[in-house]
């Protein structure tokens, strides 16, 4: 009785090994694409964002592309397909799913390479890193700064990783970033910053200069330093 009850129960587990491997085989994984919670309070960044635009940036413009995006891609032959995997064949795809895509990323990865706890300078491999590309810390921030001060009219400014594992700065317009096939300098961002005029107008007006410095304050290096070493 006992034998034949262990033989039962082991068929049943094969049976749905073969099954699970079976409906795995028909049906791929796809991407499932979500509006993730901001991770702290619009008043959390005050000392360099204010809350009412932090509200307005995530709550309308973030919602916006995140709600488009989904949209312009339903039922196409690209849903259900990494982030990636659209980035690298943008060249391809509509406009819309251009420009949609890369606000709900690019914003993304913004709210969650800052923190009320942020500030500081990077440590560890990072740390090292910026120091043997761009000289030190400061130089870094130079060049990255610039790089948000030159870009005409809307854009992010990035610092990224590319194919060899080597850091660089660059800018994008409107809502492209490194992962594009359609940009000039391609990689995997590790830190954005958005200087379209909605993300500091508010509290300082055309100083997009004065909101650049601000950033740094609300910087969370150990989340960039994280994806540095996810990616690297």
């Amino acid at each position: 009785m006992m034998k034949n009850t262990i033989l039962k129960a082991t068929s049943l587990l094969t049976f749905a090994l073969i099954l699970t491997i079976s409906c795995a085989q028909q049906s791929p994984d796809r991407a499932v694409y979500t509006f993730d919670p901001l991770p702290y309070a619009y008043n959390a960044l005050e000392r360099s964002i204010d809350a009412q635009t932090m509200e307005i940036h995530y709550d309308r413009h973030h919602r916006a592309y995140f709600n488009n995006f989904v949209n312009a891609i339903k039922d196409s032959e690209i849903d259900g397909l990494s982030m990636d995997d659209i980035f690298a064949q943008m060249s391809t795809l509509p406009v819309g799913v251009r420009n949609n895509a890369g606000g709900h990323y690019n914003h993304t990865l913004f709210w969650n390479i800052m923190s009320p706890k942020g500030g500081g300078q990077p440590q560890g491999n990072l740390a090292a890193a910026i120091n043997e590309t761009f000289g030190s810390f400061d130089e870094f921030k130079k060049k990255f700064e610039a790089a948000g001060a030159t870009r005409f009219g809307s854009g992010w400014a990035w610092l990224s990783l590319d194919s060899n594992g080597k850091l660089f700065i660059s800018s994008t317009s409107n809502q492209d970033n490194p992962l594009m096939d359609v940009v000039d300098e391609r990689g995997t961002p590790i830190l954005g910053l958005d200087v379209w005029e909605h993300a500091y107008y508010l509290k300082y007006q055309n100083k997009r200069g004065s909101y650049m410095a601000a950033f740094w304050d609300v910087v969370d290096w150990n989340a960039v330093a994280e994806r540095y070493e996810s990616v690297k």
